[in-house]
């Protein structure tokens, strides 16, 4: 609070003016006046940041500053008095504090004293009451001592506790909410419940936090802070075509750890491919009747979708315009509750790229089909209802349920789902420990080449925001209750309400208590580990992992050890990355090559490789001899590039890209390690191109903003084998997977 100090100016000016004194007055008065002024200016600039700080902060800020000039302010009018002998005498008491002799200085009483000591008597206690002034005596050096040592005690020990309070309440968290959209209301309902600052139409200064609704690129401004999107890689990879060839490319190291997403074909491209092996799949056995879904690449919301069991019947390849699609096998038997097919959508916090931190919220939403399930067949195929779970199909359905029940309705919380499994004996936590290691190793598939997109928006040395984002994974629980990843989706509808048809054709949006449940949780936690100050803590990785084999423990209870507010719920995200680090680090293969590969980009903000930088890759990792020369090499790199370039007809640069290089790279493991598999033959080659160039970072000045961190955080052994890369597709029998689809 602002101290007022009218008062004391008033009665210090009748002080000065008093005919009887002003000629025995010293000039102590004038300075007492100054230092007040100064004093009044002090506290002034305190109230002006009142804004920017807590009111208890604010208040404990001023007493701070001004206790070490009242303690002047004491000193130089008790020496100023002791100066005046005509205004003031030694008493003769002495007391001992501290070894030394102190004197009890006391005013002495004039006519002037008499006559105004009301007056005076009213100043010393204005001033004691309002500016807190110390009490003291002066020694025989001049020097003021505290008088009453329990009363400096406890204004000390007061002082530290204003301290203290300063330190804990901190600024409010400034959240940027222009861009936010569709998933305003729950953002807005996070950070009231967060008590921090919002700011729905933007601010010219920056904020702590941007929430961007649909891109990084919302909003083109952002120099600092934090962005709850990744660079435009995120979108993109998250697209059906590049995801299954993100995971295509770790079937072929990985095959049996990657088995939970369902075997696909790329159209058009691979038409001929898929025509060819389902013919083979019929031929040989003739009572397999697999059903397969198509998927557009860019559709959402369950649009463009549809079930297939010929390869003629694919739309996709008919009329004048080709369109691109993922084709996939269709799972057959799904675990059903109430004679319902469902799906299963969980939040998944991607809170860093480098050092990969990944978290998983503990609750989740189940999406229900409203039409009994049936196995596929050329009858049912188009029966949306029955086989599709999305959720904006469904809701047009005549039999939609719109609940405030969270166990019951058309839409329902994953745990009210586990409930209902537990109670016939399944494994909780098994499925939970499935589901963990699935959103891991999906996650592990996707960074290499989000790395990419993220130096390529934000290179390295370049000022720029800090990324998040929350991905919503799709999943599906086949009947012997195997999690089968079904997609990922970038950015994962935020809505907490629904659209209800209230009356004749007209619809309105109502509040949803199920949405609400899980999503303002998901958002508001995700804001809570953004948080600036959580940001600053050391993040350490789990030491006490074991090896991939491990399983992993599902603690039930228990939650992350965060310095959160006292009275906010427990986090609902739980981490699984760094913590699950040895069980999973063996598969970051893919990482170690994309470090190579943007070792030798060259050209800050580029994302593919020119024909210089793969020779310049080929000579520093020693890889060419006599029978593979550097022309083999420009031939390998325009025959790659070239057919690459052809399935990415939207790319605008001209050049390799990642997963060209990649291609590239397995080729020459194969070229180099014949003898053994490519799991083992690309570690071998890791080993050589790593070793030959840190062996030239030692011998040559090294080369800043180059490396990658990842390097050092990849595996050194690999266990399984794998097929190349153009005889995967062509050779491993489709016919097990097909049957595998089947089982129960």
């Amino acid at each position: 609070m602002l101290v007022d100090y009218p008062d004391i100016f008033t009665n210090l000016n009748e002080i000065t003016n008093h005919p009887t004194i002003i000629n025995t007055m010293s000039d102590h008065y004038e300075r007492v006046k100054i230092e007040l002024q100064q004093m009044k200016a002090v506290e002034s600039e305190a109230a002006a940041d009142k804004e920017q700080l807590s009111p208890a902060s604010v208040t404990s800020v001023p007493a701070e500053v001004s206790f070490a000039a009242r303690r002047d302010l004491s000193r130089s009018s008790i020496n100023g008095r002791s100066r005046s002998k005509s205004r003031s005498k030694a008493d003769g008491h002495e007391r001992q504090v501290n070894g030394k002799q102190l004197s009890d200085l006391t005013p002495q009483k004039s006519d002037y004293s008499q006559e105004k000591g009301q007056s005076r008597l009213s100043n010393e206690q204005n001033i004691k009451g309002t500016l807190r002034l110390l009490k003291g005596k002066t020694a025989a050096n001049g020097h003021v001592e505290s008088c009453q040592r329990e009363k400096d005690l406890k204004c000390e020990h007061h002082g530290k506790e204003d301290g203290s309070k300063v330190a804990k309440k901190r600024r409010a968290v400034t959240v940027d909410t222009s861009k936010a959209k569709t998933s305003l209301e729950a953002l807005k309902m996070s950070i009231r419940q967060l008590k921090w600052k919002e700011f729905p139409m933007g601010r010219r200064t920056a904020c702590d936090i941007y929430w961007h609704g649909v891109s990084f690129h919302d909003n083109e401004n952002i120099v600092s802070g934090q962005v709850n999107k990744f660079p435009a890689g995120m979108i993109e990879m998250l697209r059906k075509i590049n995801l299954s060839r993100a995971v295509r490319t770790m079937q072929e190291l990985f095959p049996e750890e990657y088995n939970f997403y369902p075997r696909s074909w790329i159209l058009p491209e691979e038409y001929q491919l898929f025509s060819t092996q389902i013919r083979l799949l019929k031929d040989n056995d003739s009572t397999l009747k697999p059903t397969f879904i198509v998927k557009p690449d860019s559709g959402s919301q369950g649009d463009g979708i549809y079930l297939i069991r010929d390869p003629a019947d694919l739309r996709v390849i008919s009329g004048s315009q080709i369109k691109q699609a993922v084709v996939q096998e269709y799972i057959q038997k799904p675990l059903l509750i109430d004679k319902l097919k469902f799906d299963i959508r969980l939040y998944v916090l991607v809170r860093s790229l480098e050092p990969l931190e990944i978290y998983i919220a503990k609750e989740g939403l189940s999406r229900f089909c409203t039409e009994p399930y049936q196995e596929p067949s050329q009858k049912n195929l188009s029966h949306v209802f029955m086989h599709l779970t999305n959720y904006s199909l469904n809701v047009h359905s005549g039999n939609f349920v719109h609940s405030d029940s969270c166990s019951t309705g058309s839409k329902r919380t994953f745990s009210s789902v586990l409930y209902r499994i537990a109670s016939k004996g399944v494994d909780i936590k098994k499925v939970w420990s499935d589901i963990i290691a699935l959103v891991i190793k999906t996650v592990i598939a996707l960074v290499p080449e989000l790395k990419v997109y993220y130096q390529a928006d934000i290179p390295p040395g370049k000022p720029g925001p800090t990324c998040f984002q929350i991905l919503g994974f799709d999943i599906l629980l086949m009947k012997n209750l195997k999690p089968v990843l079904l997609e990922v989706n970038a950015n994962p509808s935020m809505r907490i309400e629904h659209e209800q048809e209230v009356s004749p054709g007209v619809y309105e949006y109502v509040p949803s208590p199920v949405d609400e449940e899980v999503k303002v949780g998901v958002i508001r936690d995700t804001l809570r580990l953004m948080d600036p100050a959580q940001r600053k803590q050391h993040v350490t990785s789990n030491t006490e992992g074991g090896s991939p084999e491990d399983a992993i423990v599902v603690e039930t209870g228990s939650d992350e050890k965060e310095s959160l507010t006292d009275s906010l719920p427990s986090l609902c995200l739980k981490q699984v990355f760094p913590k699950y680090t040895k069980q999973f680090n063996y598969l970051r293969v893919v990482e170690r090559i994309a470090a190579i590969f943007l070792r030798f980009l060259g050209v800050k903000g580029t994302m593919r490789l020119g024909p210089t930088g793969f020779r310049t890759f080929i000579r520093n990792c020693k890889l060419s001899n006599s029978s593979f020369s550097m022309a083999s090499v420009d031939i390998l790199y325009i025959d790659i590039t070239r057919r690459w370039a052809g399935m990415l007809p939207d790319s605008r640069e001209a050049g390799m890209s990642l997963q060209a290089f990649i291609e590239a790279f397995f080729y020459l493991a194969a070229r180099r390690f014949k003898a053994v598999l490519l799991r083992e033959q690309v570690l071998l080659l890791l080993e050589v191109c790593e070793g030959a160039l840190e062996g030239q970072s030692h011998s040559e000045k090294p080369r800043p903003q180059r490396s990658h961190p990842a390097q050092s955080s990849a595996p050194n052994a690999f266990s399984s084998p794998a097929l190349t890369r153009r005889h995967h597709l062509r050779h491993q029998p489709l016919q097990l997977s097909a049957k595998a689809n089947t089982e129960n």
